[in-house]
């Protein structure tokens, strides 16, 4: 009888150690992260009754009421800010398109020669962190992604192809989520430009841009079905995020610089919201001045006197001048100003991130996050440490971004992993 009890017992205890051992190692399992930007996804959008799939991630996880761009807020800069962790000035990519003043070359979206070249990136983009420290990363599109230089960029990536089918781009992460363990990434990106599209060429409250939101609910809908069949949906933290939102703006708001300028060989960067002005040599003031002179509907700052807030001085390639279209009003060329004309609305984003339609949205759902959880506006520059926090790894110290800003939205301390 005793011998039959201390089986039973020893039994038990074998049993017991074996469970409480699957609870601990599925507790300590280390994190998956993926990482989803809606380009120009307006933080209102989720508000048009559109978005059922979206709106029940919000309820079993975290929705902030928007997310604040970085100052221009474009897509590049802030695609920047949000994997760096760094305002625009520090990490390098500026605007969309920039031209290095000292060297004369060109940085330009769509322009695969200077996206690809490391030199223009200043900042430690998170994929770097991770595989610094041991983390399998890999970015289905994000800018900085696709840079030449092999340890700069994660370990897999997709070059950009932008008409590439948004199925076939989920089912690219379910692939590298299936992969061996020790070849499988744990944080991981994905890039949808719908919104942004249909924004553009029709304004943020068009037929076309509604459909383009219902459009990323759906493919949203698509990426949780796959995450369960492969059983990661409870497994991995999905944080979808926007660069910037949207407002409209009309062929009757332009400002043309070029024609202001008349008679000064200055140079221009940038159409719409912001535009730099490299004047000629020695006429600085005389161009300032007249600029100033007419200044109805902008802003117009040196770049030593920029308000600090927009964290944009700092940088050597920010030309002398620096123009800020009120919202909804476009600085144009010549040739921009005939082009834009002909569309009676559109929509167009860069303008001052304080106004609230240049506000993205934020919404997060996985083990480390609070359920159900309302919170007001974000900063996109939070983004980089509070990842680095679930990931268990140390971010940068030079970042602008503030764990301390954006860590309330995780659950207890305890239930982050940590490594040995």
């Amino acid at each position: 009888m005793k011998r039959s009890m201390f089986r039973f017992l020893t039994l038990l205890l074998i049993h017991l150690s074996i469970f409480w051992g699957t609870i601990s190692a599925s507790a300590q399992e280390k994190p998956y992260v993926l990482l989803i930007s809606f380009d120009g996804f307006r933080w209102d959008y989720l508000d048009r009754g559109l978005t059922p799939h979206l709106d029940s991630l919000a309820k079993r996880g975290v929705r902030a009421l928007s997310l604040r761009s970085t100052f221009p807020s474009k897509t590049f800069p802030n695609h920047l800010s949000i994997i760096t962790g760094m305002y625009p000035e520090n990490h390098g990519i500026i605007m969309n398109r920039f031209v290095n003043p000292f060297t004369g070359e060109k940085y330009q979206v769509g322009d695969t020669t200077s996206v690809r070249d490391a030199r223009w990136y200043w900042g430690e983009a998170l994929w770097e962190t991770a595989e610094r420290q041991g983390i399998i990363s890999a970015c289905y599109f994000w800018p900085g992604s696709e840079v030449h230089l092999s340890y700069r960029h994660p370990t897999y990536y997709e070059k950009y192809e932008h008409k590439r089918p948004y199925r076939t781009r989920v089912d690219g992460i379910i692939r590298w989520l299936q992969l061996p363990e020790d070849r499988r990434p744990h944080f991981l990106t994905l890039y949808f430009d719908a919104t942004d599209t249909q924004g553009h060429a029709h304004g943020p409250d068009a037929p076309e841009t509604n459909a383009a939101i219902q459009r990323l609910d759906n493919i949203t809908g698509y990426l949780l079905h796959k995450l369960q069949q492969i059983g990661f949906r409870d497994r991995i933290n999905i944080i979808i995020l926007s660069d910037h939102g949207m407002t409209e703006i009309r062929g009757d708001q332009l400002i043309n610089i070029e024609k202001m300028l008349h008679g000064f060989p200055c140079q221009l960067q940038g159409i719409g919201p912001v535009m730099m002005v490299t004047p000629p040599p020695g006429q600085m003031e005389e161009v300032l001045a007249t600029i100033q002179s007419q200044a109805r509907h902008f802003r117009v700052y040196r770049r030593e006197e920029i308000p600090d807030y927009f964290h944009f001085k700092h940088n050597p390639f920010i030309a002398p001048i620096v123009l800020v279209a009120e919202p909804g009003w476009s600085l144009v060329n010549q040739r921009m100003e005939q082009k834009m004309k002909t569309h009676t609305v559109g929509g167009n984003h860069g303008y001052d991130p304080n106004y609230l339609d240049m506000h993205g949205i934020f919404l997060a759902a996985g083990p480390a996050f609070k359920q159900g959880y309302r919170t007001g506006t974000l900063w996109n520059i939070d983004v980089y440490p509070l990842i680095c926090k679930i990931l268990g790894i140390v971010p940068r110290q030079n970042i602008d971004g503030k764990l301390e800003r954006i860590e309330f939205i995780l659950k207890d301390e305890s239930f982050h992993f940590r490594q040995k």
